[in-house]
């Protein structure tokens, strides 16, 4: 590569950085909140039920409006509150006696120092994909083996599937182990591509979206995966197709790694 060259490429990447530099600025603004031992938990619980949320009220609308049935994938299915709570409570449960202990001593041993610098705009995206088929290829393995070895499956998987029918608030409803060991893989990532914490943040935000709009029972036009193309993404109706037959589609949002071992089944979408 000769200077020329380097040199526009240095003006690319600048650029990408400067692109995010004012929000990463207005986040630093917050460091006190931001590196504290309660933000982890405070951040997590909030953008899952933030997501949640208009599905829930989707759902109460749905015996009203009957356009909405149209998008749902079970027209006739409309989660009751003596299902909405417990999920919402596991959750909650959870994130408190469970992950904000976890947190805390990450906080006591390692301290987070916040980078003065943005990321680069390529950086956080290609990060962020990254992150997104990693996380995806390590829960294909975990999910299929717990569905092919009965004690794993009845000892923290078979939680997640008491809802055949799912709904974004079942989403988290799982068992102590199967939120560690997402949790684990999703911070695991993170650091094995050592990701800016702006890039972080965002593959929080994607992958708790992602995992929500799975279990959310609608199927928009808009939907994540009529949006990527060559059907690479499962989506919604894909992963509603492992709650009610079991045995296919275990990877949570791309579909290649069911295809090359035989698993895919392709749902039919409106």
């Amino acid at each position: 590569m000769n200077s020329h060259n380097r040199s526009e490429l240095h003006v690319l990447c600048s650029s990408g950085q400067l692109l995010l530099q004012p929000l990463w600025d207005r986040l630093r603004a917050w460091d006190a909140l931001i590196q504290s031992p309660f933000f982890p938990v405070f951040f997590s619980i909030t953008t899952y039920v933030g997501f949640c949320l208009p599905f829930v009220v989707l759902d109460v609308l749905c015996p009203w409006v009957p356009t909405l049935r149209r998008y749902k994938i079970h027209p006739d299915f409309s989660p009751s509150a003596r299902q909405l709570l417990p999920c919402l409570g596991q959750t909650l449960y959870q994130h408190v006696v469970f992950v904000f202990p976890m947190t805390l001593l990450h906080w006591a041993v390692s301290p987070a120092l916040l980078p003065a610098e943005a990321p680069e705009l390529f950086q956080l995206v290609s990060h962020v994909v990254l992150c997104l088929l990693l996380f995806d290829t390590e829960f294909f393995v975990w999910h299929l083996l717990h569905h092919k070895v009965p004690w794993l499956y009845r000892t923290f998987h078979k939680m997640h599937h008491q809802n055949s029918s799912p709904f974004a608030l079942a989403t988290q409803y799982m068992s102590v182990g199967e939120l560690f060991s997402l949790g684990f893989f999703d911070m695991m990532n993170v650091l094995l591509l050592q990701c800016h914490p702006l890039t972080a943040l965002t593959f929080h935000v994607v992958n708790i979206w992602l995992s929500v709009e799975d279990h959310s029972g609608y199927d928009f036009p808009w939907s994540t995966h009529r949006l990527v193309p060559f059907r690479w993404f499962g989506g919604v109706a894909h992963h509603d197709l492992h709650h009610s037959q079991f045995n296919c589609n275990f990877a949570p949002y791309f579909t290649h790694w069911d295809k090359i071992l035989g698993t895919l089944r392709s749902a039919h979408t409106k």
